[in-house]
């Protein structure tokens, strides 16, 4: 919407997966592209074969690529069609955890971006720990711009009842599309078993949604442990609005969760809900500086759900958290985040 507002005529290209969701209407193009192969090196394979082709032959006079397992295909459009390029990394992608313990699939990528990136001349990412880790080792200035949401209210608030919430309890969040190994997810199921009169939503998809919903059934938590689908984003927000604590619990087990920023630490800000968090340091940078929650020490579910009882238990710390919150939404919103972004493109316009 920002290259939009900028004077851009605006094609978002991904691809289209068994469960995708419908989009949703946009005031821009998409295209998405069906493929064979949904994962591994098949995948990867087909995509970047499409997408270049796809590319070659489309008009446009701007290529954005977005992470580096779409880099290659745009540059080499870029090259053979003599386009300007921006590439854009949401995340240190050579540092994934599905690339830890597979050295080939790793070195490969990681040749793609020792080949390419340090010929790239506008590189977006997004926040300094990463931007650090690419200037360190490639000597590139990058521009930070967070995955912040724009300033949003629901336009029609479904009350708890509504939404099938049950009123009585406190609502404990987590939500995302990524919801997979290492996030600790299960160590919050696990929490459960020591917090009462509160129940847990996990609102979203993940590698480990299965293993949860197993745990769930093995330790008897089905009163306190509700799984809700993936949901459009405005739908979602009306889930968030209700919440009274909103998790993000990523371990530090590989380079990219320790430097991540997740998109739902925004969304609880902006919904005005309370975060208790690991201590990744982008993550507990935001939260010790507009105070809007708390931070875990370890992943034991004991710990946790003692973390928890605690919030809970203070109904003054409560109001003021939730006040904070509303005070850093505020200062984190896309209408003032996207400054860096049009900053890189408004040279292209």
């Amino acid at each position: 919407m920002t290259l939009k507002k900028l004077g851009f005529d605006v094609l978002l290209v991904g691809r289209r997966q068994r469960k995708s969701l419908p989009l949703d209407a946009r005031e821009y193009s998409t295209k998405r592209i069906s493929l064979f192969f949904e994962k591994g090196f098949l995948f990867y394979a087909e995509y970047n074969f499409r997408l270049f082709f796809f590319l070659l032959f489309k008009k446009c006079d701007l290529l954005v690529s977005n992470d580096l397992d779409t880099l290659l295909p745009n540059y080499l459009v870029k090259k053979i069609r003599r386009k300007k390029i921006v590439y854009d990394s949401h995340e240190y992608y050579t540092g994934v955890p599905e690339l830890e313990g597979r050295p080939f699939v790793r070195n490969t990528w990681h040749r793609i971006e020792r080949c390419i990136f340090p010929k790239l001349n506008d590189i977006i990412t997004v926040n300094d720990s990463i931007a650090k880790l690419y200037k360190d080792e490639y000597g590139k200035e990058l521009t930070v711009v967070r995955n912040i949401p724009a300033t949003q209210k629901p336009n029609e608030l479904k009350s708890k009842k509504e939404l099938g919430i049950d009123e009585k309890k406190i609502m404990i969040l987590l939500q995302g599309s990524g919801i997979n190994i290492d996030r600790g997810a299960e160590e919050a199921v696990m929490a459960m078993k020591f917090i009462e009169n509160a129940i847990f939503y996990i609102i979203g998809d993940g590698d480990v949604i299965d293993i949860l919903k197993k745990m769930v059934k093995e330790n008897d938590l089905e009163q306190k442990v509700v799984f809700i689908p993936k949901q459009p984003m405005d739908k979602l927000l009306q889930y968030t609005v209700h919440a009274d604590m909103g998790l993000t619990l990523d371990k530090d087990t590989n380079i990219n969760y320790r430097y991540s920023l997740p998109n739902k630490l925004f969304d609880y800000i902006h919904a005005g809900v309370p975060v208790l968090a690991s201590p990744l340091v982008e993550v507990e940078k935001i939260i010790r500086k507009y105070d809007i929650g708390e931070i875990i020490e370890d992943h034991k579910p004991e710990h946790i759900a003692e973390k928890i009882n605690q919030f809970f238990s203070d109904k003054d710390r409560m109001r003021n958290l939730k006040e904070n919150c509303n005070i850093a939404a505020r200062k984190l919103n896309w209408e003032i985040e996207e400054e860096g972004l049009i900053n890189v493109f408004k040279k292209y316009v």
